[in-house]
């Protein structure tokens, strides 16, 4: 008795297994051909410039974003010289569309105050929104007082920008939300849209605590945290304390660096690797503090001069950072005198480091000691005395930050790093869900508060970062090649090789460190070359089970006026020369083409954003439209037009040779279902010989079928695995989908090369035996490890180990790494009293953290726990992959397997990706050999001599980047008097009590 299989032969290891009987008709090779001979002539070979295309697609880039910039420039010049104009009443009253409001009734039936009736429709640009186009709203969070004097004469004033939105729209289509943020509170937003509240009716977001609007409001900075946790902290003093500490690490972003230290009776990093220096303020390392700070423990006396004199230290010595603004944020119950010797000694007279103080809890016998420290080193104070004090109390350090910007009324331009966009969460692919956003102060221009560098707040708008993927379209860059997007710090903004989201359960989330990738965590280098000239790497073909290996060739250049680099990729062999036939679109107009029976999928052929009304129409109807003259406005590339005229001119013969084949029922070999081809172009002709209700892969080329037809960011698998089989050779593809939904047939699609095209049949006439379904699409290892780990012996595969540097893995409670410390009973605590206050956030559209999600719902305690060993975090782990060595054709061999002995032999398919292994079935080898799985293990860092400096170095390693070029550190006319004074409860404390136990229930 003996069992075969065929084998896929590609790189990714023998990877399909099944029995198949099949008759290849050659015609279709033949015909096609006949046809290219008569346009050989008319075509030609050109060589692709890599460096100049990375130019003009960066300078098409640059106009794009210069755009957004001149919008966003126009509404800082509104408010500016709206509130030059506005004189402040305290008796205003002033009725405007509150975005949560608008349009609802109360019991009789008319509007509620600051509601009334507010035309929305269904906006295809905004995602399918209802907004209004002609109308912004003002959205104010709950803990604010949507009729305070200082929100009524602001939004009165901001009424300007009304005209401006509308005039922005009009002058750039293109153009998303575009808003202001005011610093007193209120958001303006446009077009105007119904807000909703959370299920307990609690609006979070503040457009004060947005990354755009923090960047905008002030300069890079270098900030240490040194915080009290001396005896006399203990308690809720050290809950506000640790929750003083995360939000002031929440203003921090990519172009920031900060540490964290702790003293009672000595001075202790709380992040020891960290010693002596400043650490970029990414998610990651933010992240990283928020999970050491919560194991902070009270013991000792509080020893502030050692903690002053350490933070002085490290700013003063250290090399690193953003040198520009730097600040010491003391964190402290109290001081015993005011150190006036210690800042005569580090800080005076130029005082380049600013002092901030934030005094914990009700006591106020320091006080005087704790404001003199802040006031006498150009910083604030304020007293927070419950948890309820510190969101508005830590924002007053950016106030202060921003005065020497607002002096100088210099309007530095942000750019945002990437972050998720929750109304494209589901639709589109992962590396496109990213947004950025450009954004710019706005400054009082009133010469009486001028020493006082008074901050209005800031405007912006948002770019999908598609958008700006689109204008490097891949049909440019070959089958293999790419773009991609990088900030100024060298983290990614776009790539291919993204994956921002995990699976958690039956829900997509976006991963803790999404937006801090490095370029060399998605791109696998099997050399040391450095990421400039030719590289060989390895890429993905099929997520992460298949892989090819690459010689490629990058180039990169900056988008100017901003802080992002492009980089393109061209593979060598594909992308290096392009294909061009000489069929003009004039010409393709009057070609009489069947086009109804062409697919062209997910390219961007036509612009159909700009007019609106060209936005209902798909790609298809556009280039319809286009090309039958109906619609001449229409942009379209005319370059991608062109050559996909030209891959219709000369497969139209094709459809004419399938049709025939269709007629005459001796010609279609039993079991085929479809004939397809695909171009480069994103041009797909297919046939379908079997009716839906009998065609084996039903999901195959549908339009729910990313994976096998072309899309915006990638060709096709079938196409990018057909590409680096040499010409004439066919290839046997097995998808993923069709060989797990328990079929009792998969399809096996039969694809073969072409010159210049990737020219296809699928046939589907396979039979295997009823008992070997289960293992089409299976690994051979782990069907069969004793035979799996004898072609490893004789070298007819390799073991290659892989590394997935996005991968998300379980905590483990019996395991603590230096990045992630077990969970103690005071994070359990910490989670039932302050936790809520970090995390009560909504996931807006607006720059919120996307991963922030109300609490408010109820579970056992029991559960909590549980639930706290299921939590996924960001992980590193390898796996191994299996490449064919194509030198051995055949092969046999006996495995011994105690009293039996096992025979297998393998051939070679001619022609084929597929391998032909007959395996004796009588001889059981499960006790011997284990199977071989390509299952991904964690990589973990255990800190212990040597692992320690490995993981220490990769924390603190200082990653290439660009410093942003302006730095508003000191101005001579600061009012550095206005240094703060008693905290204002921002809460009412019955509000916060209520919203405490409402919260204490357990997060899910």
């Amino acid at each position: 008795f003996a069992e075969c299989y065929f084998l896929n032969s590609e790189y990714n290891s023998a990877d399909t297994a099944f029995v198949l009987h099949l008759e290849l008709h050659k015609w279709n090779v033949f015909f096609f051909f006949f046809k290219y001979k008569d346009v050989e002539p008319i075509v030609k070979m050109q060589e692709v410039d890599g460096l100049k295309m990375v130019k003009e697609f960066a300078e098409e880039m640059e106009n794009m974003l210069g755009r957004k910039m001149k919008s966003v420039k126009r509404m800082a010049e509104t408010v500016e010289d709206a509130d030059f104009f506005h004189e402040y009443n305290a008796t205003l009253e002033f009725d405007y569309y509150n975005s949560m409001m608008i349009n609802t009734l109360d019991e009789d039936g008319n509007s509620v105050e600051l509601g009334g009736e507010f035309p929305l429709e269904e906006n295809e640009h905004f995602n399918k929104l209802p907004v209004s186009t002609q109308q912004s709203v003002i959205q104010v969070p709950t803990n604010v007082y949507n009729k305070d004097t200082d929100i009524l004469n602001g939004v009165f004033m901001s009424e300007a920008l009304n005209e401006v939105f509308t005039s922005n729209f009009e002058k750039d289509p293109t153009l998303t939300w575009q808003y202001f943020g005011s610093s007193t509170g209120f958001f303006r937003l446009y077009p105007g849209i119904k807000w909703t509240p959370d299920e307990n009716g609690v609006v979070t977001f503040d457009a004060r605590n947005r990354n755009w609007y923090i960047q905008a409001a002030t300069s890079p900075k270098d900030i240490i945290i040194a915080v009290d946790i001396s005896g006399s902290m203990k308690g809720l003093r050290l809950t506000i304390a640790k929750h003083t500490i995360n939000t002031i690490l929440d203003t921090l972003g990519e172009n920031d660096f900060v540490n964290v230290i702790a003293y009672s009776d000595y001075v202790r990093y709380v992040e020891p690797c960290f010693k002596g220096t400043l650490v970029q303020a990414d998610l990651d390392n933010r992240e990283h503090f928020k999970l050491l700070v919560e194991e902070l423990q009270v013991k000792g006396e509080g020893k502030v001069k050692k903690a002053i004199k350490e933070s002085f230290k490290i700013l003063n010595e250290v090399w690193r950072g953003s040198l520009c603004n730097q600040a010491i944020m003391l964190i402290t119950d109290g001081a015993m005198e005011d150190f006036q010797q210690v800042f005569e000694e580090f800080n005076w007279p130029e005082r380049k480091v600013r002092v901030f103080t934030y005094l914990i809890g009700r006591e106020l016998t320091f006080a005087d000691n704790v404001k003199w420290i802040a006031c006498n080193n150009k910083g604030y104070y304020t007293h927070i005395s419950t948890l309820a004090d510190v969101q508005e109390n830590v924002m007053e350090y950016l106030h202060v930050l921003s005065r020497p910007m607002v002096i100088n009324h210099e309007h530095d331009i942000i750019w945002t790093e990437a972050y998720m966009d929750s109304v494209l969460f589901n639709t589109q692919a992962e590396s496109l869900l990213l947004m950025t956003s450009v954004a710019m102060p706005v400054f009082s221009k009133k010469e009486e508060t001028l020493s006082h560098g008074i901050l209005l707040g800031v405007v912006g708008t948002d770019v999908p970062l598609k958008e700006l993927m689109r204008l490097a379209p891949r049909y440019k860059l070959g089958v293999h090649g790419y773009a991609f997007l990088n900030t100024n710090n060298g983290y990614i903004l776009s790539h291919p090789d993204l994956r921002p989201l995990y699976k958690d359960g039956k829900k997509l989330k976006p991963k803790p460190n999404y937006n801090s990738v490095d370029l060399s965590e998605v791109e696998w280098e099997d050399t040391e070359d450095a990421v400039s000239g030719t590289t060989h790497t390895h890429t993905h073909i099929n997520k992460l089970s298949s892989f090819v290996f690459l010689k490629n060739e990058y180039f990169y250049t900056t988008i100017n006026e901003t802080p992002f680099s492009l980089g393109i990729v061209l593979t060598k062999g594909h992308g290096k020369n392009v294909f061009i036939g000489n069929v003009s679109v004039e010409e393709g107009k009057d070609f009489q083409i069947s086009i109804c029976k062409i697919q062209i999928i997910c390219l961007t052929y036509c612009e159909t954003d700009i007019d609106p009304h060209h936005r209902k129409l798909t790609q298809f109807q556009a280039v319809v439209q286009y090309l039958t003259g109906k619609e001449p406005d229409l942009e379209c590339d005319e370059r991608l037009l062109q050559h996909t005229l030209f891959d219709a001119v000369v497969t139209a013969p094709m459809e004419a040779y399938w049709t025939a084949l269709l007629l005459n029922a001796s010609g279609i070999d039993g079991g085929v279902e479809t004939a397809f081809l695909g171009t480069r172009s994103g041009l797909m002709r297919i046939i379908r010989y079997v009716g839906a209700e009998k065609r084996v892969a039903k999901k195959f080329l549908s339009p729910t079928d990313k994976e096998n037809i072309f899309t915006l960011d990638h060709f096709p698998v079938w196409y990018r695995r057909a590409a680096e089989n040499p010409s004439g050779r066919f290839l046997y593809y097995v998808p993923i989908e069709d060989s797990t939904q328990g079929s009792l047939h998969p399809a096996i699609h039969i694809i073969q090369t072409m010159r210049f095209y990737t020219l296809f049949r699928i046939s589907c006439s396979v039979f295997f035996f009823l008992s070997l379904q289960w293992m089409v699409g299976r690994f051979l290892g782990k069907i069969d490890g004793s035979v799996m780990s004898q072609l490893l012996k004789m070298g007819m595969f390799k073991r290659v180990l892989l590394y997935d540097y996005q991968a998300m893995c379980k905590v483990n409670p019996h395991y603590a790494s230096g990045a992630r410390p077990l969970l103690s009973v005071s994070t359990v605590l910490h989670f039932f009293s302050a936790r809520f206050l970090l995390d009560f956030n909504i996931y807006s559209l607006w720059h919120s953290d996307p991963f922030a999600e109300g609490m408010c719902k109820a579970k056992s305690y029991h559960h909590f726990i549980i639930h706290l060993w299921d939590i996924l975090q960001p992980c590193d782990t390898e796996y191994p992959s299996f490449v064919y060595e194509p030198s051995i054709k055949e092969t046999n061999s006996m495995i011994k397997c105690g009293r039996c002995q096992k025979m297998f032999v393998i051939n070679q398919i001619p022609d084929s990706n597929l391998l032909l292994v007959v395996i004796q079935a009588d001889c059981d080898c499960s006790r011997q050999y284990v199977p071989i799985t390509m299952e991904p293990k964690e990589v973990k860092y255990i800190l212990k001599t040597p692992a320690k400096s490995v993981k220490c170095d990769r924390m603190r390693s200082q990653k290439i980047r660009r410093r942003p070029e302006s730095c508003h550190a000191y101005h001579p006319q600061e009012n550095a008097k206005d240094c703060g004074g008693a905290a204002a409860i921002s809460l009412s404390i019955m509000l916060f009590l209520a919203c405490l136990s409402v919260s204490a229930l357990i997060r899910r």
